[in-house]
C-alpha cells in the first residue's frame, strides 16, 4: 500500500506497510480501485453531460458517496468498499454504451473485470504511485483530497434534501480531468477551482442544516452525565442525529453527542428533546478510553472511527458512508427512515455513563449569531477591545506535538478572539480564557463542515470596514489539520484570496518541494513555529 492523504502519513513521507489509522493494506488498496473506477465513472459522464444528457441523481450519490468512503478513518470495512467498486464498475459500463464516441478512453472507463480476486493486482497498478512525475502527482492528489472533504459536504446536504447539479457536475468533471495530461498550470487551476466549489459545497450545507434545524444559537452545553442508560453519536450527520433522538423518545435511553457532533447541541430544534443530555467526551482521538466509561452503545455517522477494542467491539454501530468489520452496520439509504431499534435495544441492557466531566462549555457561534453581535464586534474592534481574530479551525489528532495549540491559545493575549470550527476546537475550548465585553474569547462555529461561518464572518466584516482586500481585516489564520475535509477548507479558504495562512503541526505529505513553494509564493501559506515566534508573527 501508499497512502499519504492524512496528516499522520508515516514520517510524513506515506504509509507502506499499515495506516497509522489502522487501515489494512488490502482495504487501502481497494479504496485506491475504488477512486480510480470513479474517476472512469466521472470522465463518461461529463461526456454525457456534452452530449445533452441529463445525469440522474443516483449516479450523482454514488460518486459522492464512494470518495466519502475512502476519507480517513470513515470505513475499514473491505466487503462494503468491495460493494461499491462493483456498482461502479456496472455503472460505468451501462453508462458508456450511450456515448456517441467511445474512442480514447482511459482505461478506467473500461474496465469491466467483476471478478473481486483479480482486484487486488489491478489496485497495485492505480494508486498513488502510478503517477511518476511527483509534482503532478502533488497536484493531482492534493485535487483528489479536496473533493473527497468537498464530497463529506455534499452527502450531508444531500440526505437533507438539498442537491446541487452544478456542483455535482465539477466534481466528476475534475475526476476525470485527474485522468487526463493536464498541464501543471492547468493542474493548478484545477486545484484552485475545487477551492471554489468548496465554498459552493459548504455554502450548501449551511443551507440544508439550517433550514432544518434553525441557525445555531449561543448554548451552554453539558458536559456531565444523566442516570439513564445511553446511546453516545459520533461523526457529523445531524440527520441520523433527528431520527435516533425521535426512536429513542420515551424509551429511558439518554442520548450524547462525541467529538464532532456536539454543535448539534447548538441548533433550537434539538433542544426540544428532553433526553438529549449533552457531549460526552473529547476529541475522536481519545475514543479507547471514553468508549469503555460511556458503558452504553456508540453509533458511528461518519469518521472519525478509531479501530475499537475487543472489550467495547460489540458495542459499534456503523451507518451512512463509515465501517468497521465485524460492527453492526445499520442500512438506510437517502430518504429512508433508518431503524435504530437494534441499538437502542441493546443501550437498555447497559449501564448508565460514568461521569468523566462536570460542568458546561459555550458554543454556537455561527455565522447568523456572530452577525447578530456585528456592531458590537465593530465597536470593540474600532475602540482597540479586540486587536485581533484569530482563526483556529481544523482538526484534532494524537500527536504530542498537538499540545502547541492549547499553548497557543493560552498565550494569546487577552485583546484577541478565537474563531473556531472542527474538532481542533477540543484543545482549547475548555480553558477558561474569560471574554471582552460579554464576548467569549473562544467563538464556535460547529463542525468542520461549518467553517463556511469563518468564511462568511471575514466577508461580513470586510463589508462593515469598507475594505477592498480581505487580507486587511485584524484577522490571522492559525489551522490544524489532519484528515480531508480540512484540506477543503484550506483550499476554500485559498480560492478567497486569504494570504499567511499558518498550518500544521506539519505541512501535507502530499504536497512536494514544488508544489508548496507555489503555495508559499502566491499564497504566502507557511508551517507553524514555535508559540513564541507565531506569537510574534501573527498577532
Amino acid at each position: 500500500m501508499f497512502c499519504y492523504q492524512c496528516q499522520e502519513a508515516n514520517n510524513n513521507i506515506g504509509c507502506m506497510k499499515s495506516g497509522m489509522c489502522g487501515k489494512r493494506p488490502e482495504v487501502a488498496n481497494k479504496q485506491d480501485l475504488l477512486i480510480w473506477v470513479t474517476k472512469g465513472l466521472g470522465y463518461v459522464v461529463t461526456k454525457l453531460r456534452k452530449q445533452g444528457i441529463s445525469i440522474a441523481q443516483d449516479i450523482n450519490s454514488l460518486v459522492s458517496h464512494n470518495l466519502f468512503t475512502t476519507i480517513t478513518n470513515a470505513n475499514f470495512d473491505e466487503k462494503a468498499i468491495d460493494r461499491r467498486i462493483e456498482l461502479t464498475i456496472e455503472k460505468t459500463q451501462e453508462l458508456r454504451e450511450l456515448l456517441k464516441d467511445q474512442l480514447n478512453l482511459p482505461k478506467a472507463c473500461l474496465y469491466n473485470d467483476l471478478n473481486r480476486e483479480n482486484w487486488e493486482q489491478q489496485a497495485r497498478q492505480v494508486g498513488v504511485l502510478s503517477t511518476i512525475d511527483e509534482d503532478e502527482r502533488s497536484l493531482r492528489e492534493l485535487t483528489i483530497y479536496g473533493l473527497k472533504g468537498l464530497c463529506a459536504y455534499v452527502k450531508h446536504a444531500e440526505v437533507l434534501g438539498k442537491i446541487d447539479d452544478e456542483i455535482d457536475a465539477f466534481i466528476q468533471r475534475a475526476l476525470g480531468d485527474t485522468l487526463t495530461n493536464l498541464t501543471i498550470d492547468e493542474l493548478i487551476s484545477l486545484v484552485l477551482e475545487t477551492g471554489e466549489y468548496g465554498v459552493k459545497a459548504m455554502a450548501l450545507l449551511d443551507e440544508a442544516n439550517t433550514s432544518h434545524y434553525g441557525n445555531p444559537e449561543i448554548s451552554k452545553v453539558n458536559i456531565g452525565v444523566g442516570k439513564n442508560p445511553g446511546i453516545l453519536i459520533s461523526g457529523h450527520d445531524l440527520k441520523d442525529l433527528e431520527m435516533l433522538l425521535k426512536q429513542t423518545e420515551g424509551t429511558g435511553v439518554d442520548v450524547y453527542t462525541h467529538s464532532e457532533m456536539l454543535p448539534a447541541n447548538y441548533y433550537p430544534k434539538f433542544k426540544k428533546y428532553s433526553h438529549f443530555i449533552g457531549n460526552y467526551g473529547s476529541s475522536w482521538w481519545n475514543q479507547r478510553e471514553e468508549f469503555k466509561s460511556f458503558n452504553g452503545p456508540v453509533l458511528f455517522t461518519t469518521n472519525c472511527i478509531v479501530p475499537p477494542l475487543d472489550e467495547y467491539r460489540d458495542r459499534i454501530y456503523t451507518t451512512g458512508a463509515s465501517g468497521f468489520s465485524g460492527c453492526k452496520h445499520i442500512e438506510g439509504e437517502i430518504g429512508e427512515e433508518k431503524d435504530f431499534s437494534e441499538i437502542i435495544e441493546h443501550a437498555k441492557s447497559c449501564k448508565p455513563p460514568v461521569e468523566i466531566e462536570k460542568g458546561e462549555i459555550i458554543g454556537g457561534f455561527a455565522h447568523n449569531q456572530v452577525l447578530s453581535l456585528q456592531d458590537k464586534i465593530v465597536d470593540a474592534i474600532k475602540s482597540g477591545k479586540i486587536k485581533k481574530f484569530v482563526v483556529m479551525g481544523g482538526c484534532d489528532g494524537r500527536q504530542k506535538g498537538r499540545n502547541y495549540y492549547t499553548d497557543f491559545a493560552k498565550a494569546l493575549p487577552e485583546d484577541t478572539v478565537i474563531l473556531t470550527a472542527g474538532c481542533a476546537k477540543y484543545r482549547y475550548n475548555k480553558l477558561d480564557l474569560g471574554d471582552i465585553d460579554g464576548i467569549p474569547r473562544v467563538l464556535d462555529a460547529g463542525q468542520c463542515n461549518d467553517s463556511y461561518s469563518l468564511a462568511v464572518i471575514a466577508l461580513k466584516l470586510k463589508e462593515a470596514f469598507g475594505l477592498d482586500d480581505i487580507n486587511e481585516l485584524p484577522i490571522v489564520y492559525n489551522i490544524a489539520w489532519y484528515e480531508q475535509k480540512a484540506v477543503i477548507v484550506l483550499l476554500a479558504l485559498l480560492s478567497l484570496g486569504i494570504k499567511n495562512i499558518h498550518l500544521g503541526p506539519t505541512l501535507p505529505a502530499f504536497l512536494s518541494e514544488n508544489v508548496a513553494k507555489v503555495l508559499v509564493d502566491k499564497f504566502e501559506l507557511a508551517p507553524i513555529s514555535t508559540v513564541e515566534e507565531d506569537i510574534a508573527t501573527l498577532i
